[in-house]
């Protein structure tokens, strides 16, 4: 009897896999290089600490004036005392670090990085359309911040952060500070943040969901 030839495998698994792997690379790579040229920005943290430049504002008008000032000047600086806090934040508190963990990767493999042609969604039985999916990851994450310590703990990290930021723009005298007119335009929005509408765009839209 002649031998049959070997079945041939699927390789739809293995093409999502490879998919997902490639826009997962991408977007990791555009993020990288977006945070790069915003960190140029920093100013050196030396000029931020330099404790001669301190002095107790005049007036409440005098403050706000040093926090128009301070605030576009140091801008990449006080975002990343910022992400700081809220890092040591997130590290002293194990389970909360978790929670965010497990939603960002529940974000990432169940919808951000999951390719068209990938097989629907499976879940006890049931089978979830991509509307649904999305759905279900909002809901959980509205969830996990409101139900749980998470919600609360980003916004007392944030608003340590942000007042001890105001505290330092408002005492730190501006006048040694010049801004030139294409930092004056771009403004704030030019700091660490302004990464997150080029990546979403360019990689989410363009690389994720391919």
């Amino acid at each position: 009897m002649a031998s049959s030839s070997p079945p041939i495998l699927p390789t739809t698994t293995t093409t999502t896999t490879t998919n997902s792997s490639s826009a997962f690379r991408l977007f990791l790579s555009r993020l990288s290089d977006s945070t790069r040229r915003s960190l140029s920005h920093r100013r050196p943290w030396s000029e931020l600490l330099d404790w001669s430049a301190f002095s107790r504002p005049d007036s409440v008008s005098s403050a706000a004036a040093r926090l128009r000032r301070n605030l576009p000047y140091f801008r990449v600086n006080y975002l990343l005392l910022l992400a700081v806090a809220l890092a040591f934040s997130l590290l002293t508190h194990p389970f909360s670090l978790f929670l965010l963990l497990s939603l960002l990767g529940a974000w990432s493999f169940l919808y951000l990085f999951r390719p068209n042609d990938s097989p629907p969604l499976v879940l006890l039985g049931r089978q979830f359309s991509d509307r649904e999916t999305l759905a279900a990851l909002s809901l959980l994450t509205l969830l996990v911040i409101f139900l749980t310590s998470v919600g609360s703990l980003i916004v007392s990290a944030l608003t340590v952060g942000s007042g001890l930021v105001c505290l330092h723009a408002a005492f730190r005298v501006p006048e040694d500070l010049f801004l030139d007119d294409q930092e004056a335009a771009v403004g704030a929005g030019a700091g660490l943040l302004s990464f997150l509408g080029g990546v979403d765009s360019s990689a989410v839209a363009a690389a994720v969901r391919v």
